[in-house]
């Protein structure tokens, strides 16, 4: 099993907030995570309410929480009992005016929106948001690194790339049985997992749709585009969009923005979140592969973005800057204060960065500039810019 650093964080979230919602897409390790939590705890009770059994035990929810009030309740899948919530509140209001402020519920959602919908009302104030993402590179590091490794990404983090973060795929005994699972998670998540949201859209457009958004990442998104080649309007777009975000299966960067007099791109890049997702959708099972494929730079990128989003301290926003002259930068990271950074991805072990770059610099005035690129060391490059590797680049983003 591989420790999840993320664990520390929700950990902590109890100590502040009443109830803490775990939210994540399904099968990155939330149900582990918060079993592990739970086994730590004296007493915390856990239950599953996809099985019928545990939704058994709460047919009447207010009388069985509170027979529970001095313990850790973890509530598994709590979509399926959206009905919970309003119950949720009044026993929290309850637990405070008994003095028992934090750390009593601890609630678990395979998607963002349907979990945010029904808990942002009801549990305004009272609720704490913790977004699980898939492993990341500084959780795989000193895993898996038999055999001698090649230049570049460390033997563990190579896979990662490959595989994704899901655990049961990058764990996987072979690339074909990852590639299997992979496949499997998407065809279920299409088939089974989204109509339970209530989303009725057919799974074979939604399969199309997901295959198109992996041919595009890393690009600009064309609504436009993306509906003619689909002939459905630029809003069934935005609603499938909208659907595989709430999901947390896309990213769409946002542009910066800022009233410097400069024209500015205004549409986002979007990107397939896990790489080892996009590489099934794709069909390419192999490191030979991807590497051979027009999405290799893209891929590496994706992957790097997600890692150094997934460090961001509170408050911190991400997003990417072009303008129409060719001024680029992959990633702006605007921390307090007004500090920002300028961070370029380069898949290449001996990387090179473009003018663009720069002249995306002098446009925004980073405090610090970073190369983010596949290789062990860091190393200064020309005009204050730091090349390092991307465990190395997520460290110092999560130090800031």
């Amino acid at each position: 099993m591989i420790k999840r650093q993320i664990q520390r964080i929700v950990v902590e979230r109890l100590t502040e907030s009443p109830a803490v919602a775990l939210i994540g897409p399904r099968q990155v390790g939330k149900t582990t995570l918060a079993r592990a939590i739970a086994d730590a705890s004296t007493g915390a009770v856990y239950l599953d309410l996809e099985q019928p059994r545990d939704r058994t035990l709460l047919s009447d929810p207010a009388a069985w929480l509170s027979r529970h009030a001095e313990q850790l309740v973890v509530l598994d899948e709590i979509h399926r009992a959206p009905e919970l919530f309003s119950v949720l509140r009044g026993e929290i209001d309850a637990r405070r005016r008994a003095g028992r402020a934090a750390g009593h519920f601890l609630i678990l959602g395979s998607a963002a929106l349907p979990l945010l919908q029904q808990s942002s009302e009801s549990l305004a104030g009272r609720i704490n948001y913790v977004e699980m993402t898939p492993l990341m590179p500084q959780e795989v590091l000193n895993q898996g690194n038999e055999g001698t490794p090649r230049v570049g990404l460390d033997a563990a983090t190579r896979l990662l790339w490959l595989r994704g973060g899901f655990p049961s795929s990058y764990l996987a005994s072979s690339d074909a049985a990852s590639m299997r699972w992979r496949l499997a998670f998407i065809r279920s998540y299409l088939e089974r997992d989204i109509p339970q949201f209530g989303i009725r859209v057919p799974s074979s457009a939604l399969d199309k749709f997901w295959t198109m958004l992996a041919h595009i990442h890393g690009g600009l998104l064309n609504t436009q585009q993306l509906g003619n080649a689909l002939s459905v309007s630029w809003n069934t777009v935005r609603h499938y969009l909208d659907l595989m975000e709430d999901l947390l299966l896309i990213r769409r960067l946002p542009p910066w923005s800022n009233n410097l007099g400069k024209r500015l791109v205004k549409s986002p890049k979007l990107y397939i979140r896990d790489t080892g997702l996009l590489h099934a959708l794709l069909n390419l099972p192999k490191e030979d592969d991807v590497l051979r494929h027009p999405v290799a730079g893209t891929s590496f990128e994706g992957f790097a973005i997600e890692a150094l989003i997934a460090a961001l301290p509170d408050g911190a926003k991400a997003s990417f800057y072009r303008t129409q002259v060719g001024a680029e930068i992959d990633l702006v990271i605007e921390f307090s204060a007004g500090r920002r950074a300028a961070i370029e991805v380069k898949s290449s072990t001996a990387p090179s960065v473009s003018r663009g770059f720069y002249a995306g610099c002098e446009d925004i005035q980073p405090f610090a500039k970073l190369l983010v690129y596949p290789g062990p060391s860091a190393f200064p490059a020309p005009h204050g810019l730091e090349a390092m590797s991307i465990t190395a680049a997520v460290e110092w983003v999560a130090a800031q």
